[in-house]
């Protein structure tokens, strides 16, 4: 299997791995972090929230990076400049400095490929795509679970291990858990 990570440009592939099976579900499209005004993403319901999906996609940059086992689309990861993120102004994850640092807050891998390294190459993906943009750094923030299994669905944060294993080091704690387990500020210089 070899996976290919390009760029979220194509809106149907965004919806085949993060958008619902009914089109008017209220489910999160990968937004609730992407948008910088918790007020917009509460005020998006049902079809609205695939249509912001679809206009973020046409933007430069894009919202992210998806996953390809070969013409099928496998994988995603949210990853964008920080600013542009609600992480700019969380109050649970600190900024370790003034660098205008990326993000990436979310990886899903579809039903049927998981435990194939996939995750992996998103993160592999997604650290490439933000160094072709001149990020001079970029953040996670995954769960510390020191090795605990985390729920399916509170997973997409990623762990700290494999962070650490695409280079990534901590950074700082934070004030955020997820699924019961601390989330640390993971960064990797990309200077």
């Amino acid at each position: 299997m070899a996976i290919e990570v390009r760029p979220a440009t194509v809106f149907n592939d965004v919806r085949d791995v993060v958008g619902p099976k009914r089109p008017d579900a209220n489910v999160c499209w990968c937004l609730s972090y992407r948008l910088t005004s918790s007020k917009e993403n509460l005020a998006l319901r049902g079809p609205a929230r695939g249509e912001r999906v679809a206009e973020l996609v046409k933007l430069s940059p894009p919202p992210g990076v998806l996953a390809y086992d070969g013409d099928e689309v496998v994988g995603w990861a949210g990853v964008h400049p920080r600013a542009d993120t609600s992480f700019a102004t969380n109050r649970k994850i600190p900024h370790v400095d003034d660098l205008d640092v990326w993000s990436v807050w979310c990886i899903r891998v579809r039903p049927g490929h998981r435990k194939q390294g996939i995750s992996h190459a998103l993160l592999a993906g997604a650290v490439d795509f933000a160094r072709s943009h001149g990020a001079p750094a970029i953040e996670g923030y995954p769960v510390d679970n020191d090795g605990a299994k985390v729920d399916l669905t509170m997973a997409y944060v990623g762990t700290r291990k494999l962070f650490e294993r695409a280079g990534f080091r901590k950074a700082a704690d934070t004030d955020s858990v997820v699924n019961g387990f601390p989330r640390v500020l993971m960064r990797l210089d990309l200077r």
